[in-house]
């Protein structure tokens, strides 16, 4: 065999493992995070289902003070619509949509739409349980997907590591000001 044979066959080979290791990789990841919270379950969800008010306990919210704040709809309903704009590059631009509320099973479901720095469509969701009539769980969770074959970057890339510790960051806040 010469020797570009050998080269081509080597480029082809260093292209279609990873392409046929990517089949073989999960495309969806999920990041949790729970806190117990010292208010009645129906007072936190009350509080959690306006969008308007993660500006109080999310740490994207406090990343940039300045973002501009778009806001269509009743918030607190499905439909409602939380725009931001930011220069900061953590923050970018994106929405917020709620898709689902659910008050006797205290839980809802948002889409995030990303635009900048990168473009995605994901799914949140918070779960409010109680604990006893003065003491509740809240649970707040992210789905994401990577669709073949960009799911190999899940490999490398570690979500729980990524966006757990904001996610965490912001139950705190959150309890901090329930708790007040």
């Amino acid at each position: 065999m010469n020797l570009g044979k050998k080269i081509a066959i080597g480029i082809i080979g260093v292209i279609a493992i990873p392409l046929v290791l990517a089949i073989f990789l999960p495309s969806t990841y999920q990041v949790e995070r729970s806190i117990d919270i010292g208010k009645p379950a129906n007072e936190v969800f009350a509080f959690i289902r306006l969008l308007k008010n993660q500006d109080q306990y999310s740490v994207w919210a406090r990343r940039d003070p300045d973002m501009k704040k778009i806001f269509k709809g009743e918030d607190g309903t499905v439909g409602f619509v939380s725009r931001w704009e930011s220069q900061v590059k953590d923050v970018g631009v994106g929405e917020q949509e709620i898709k689902m509320i659910n008050a006797d099973a205290l839980e809802m479901q948002t889409e995030l739409r990303f635009y900048e720095p990168f473009e995605g469509t994901e799914r949140s969701y918070m779960k409010v349980s109680s604990l006893d009539p003065k003491k509740s769980k809240i649970i707040w969770g992210f789905d994401g997907s990577m669709p073949y074959p960009f799911n190999l970057m899940l490999l490398f890339m570690n979500f729980e590591e990524m966006i757990g510790k904001d996610f965490e960051d912001g139950l705190f806040n959150l309890k901090q000001v329930l708790e007040k």
